[in-house]
């Protein structure tokens, strides 16, 4: 199976790698790549409206693969805020009838679960957030945590996986479609600024840039 096969496959059709492949890939950490929407840029004042995680498998070779992406609506929390202007970057209608938004603390607890249940089949000690303008997603996951008096974040607090740096290393590109184009793949810019499509895009540029360095698994 080539790296090119890989790609858009999920972890239930992942080939299993060793026990304990990734925990060693990553010093103890799973990359789970994540986006957020939100209703502005001030992680402190503005509400977390989206969050998608998508945890990074292996395979039997060592190859990365997105996984199976958690995705989760929030209600804004009390007291955040909304900037118009965000919504109409991102398309977001917080009245719509099939949104499904739950309080923060239970939309957090819906994804966290989940990229938990990935820490521990890999035998990893916690996840490490990955992201386009990671420390972004990062903050504002950190703060609806703080607000919402959550106890079992999956993520490093502060250390990160950063695609804007990997991107601009290995293809002079530090914007997301940009990036994405030239590492071959194609990008729907009516989809953007969805989480769940930027964090499987960003997961898929994670894996291409990550594959084409030599693993330091024991061969």
């Amino acid at each position: 199976m080539t790296e090119s096969d890989l790609d858009d496959l999920h972890k239930d059709e992942t080939p299993a790698a060793p026990p304990g492949a990734m925990a060693r890939r990553f010093r103890g950490f799973l990359p789970v790549v994540v986006d957020v929407e939100t209703g502005g840029f001030d992680w402190n004042r503005h509400a977390l409206l989206e969050m998608a995680a998508v945890p990074i498998e292996m395979d039997e070779q060592g190859l990365l693969v997105p996984g199976k992406t958690a995705s989760a609506h929030f209600i804004p929390a009390p007291g955040t805020e909304i900037d118009p202007k965000s919504l109409e970057v991102t398309g977001i209608d917080l009245d719509h009838p099939f949104r499904l938004a739950k309080p923060e603390r239970d939309a957090l607890g819906h994804v966290f679960n989940q990229v938990r249940a990935a820490v521990r089949r890999h035998g990893c000690q916690r996840a490490i957030l990955v992201g386009h303008n990671a420390h972004f997603d990062l903050n504002f996951v950190n703060a609806a945590v703080a607000r919402s008096g959550h106890k079992r974040n999956p993520f490093h607090p502060f250390s990160v996986f950063d695609t804007v740096t990997l991107a601009g290393v290995a293809y002079g590109q530090t914007v997301l479609a940009r990036a994405m184009q030239a590492a071959g793949f194609e990008w729907d810019a009516k989809e953007a600024h969805s989480a769940v499509y930027d964090a499987e895009q960003t997961a898929r540029l994670f894996c291409r840039i990550a594959n084409a360095w030599p693993s330091p698994l024991p061969g």
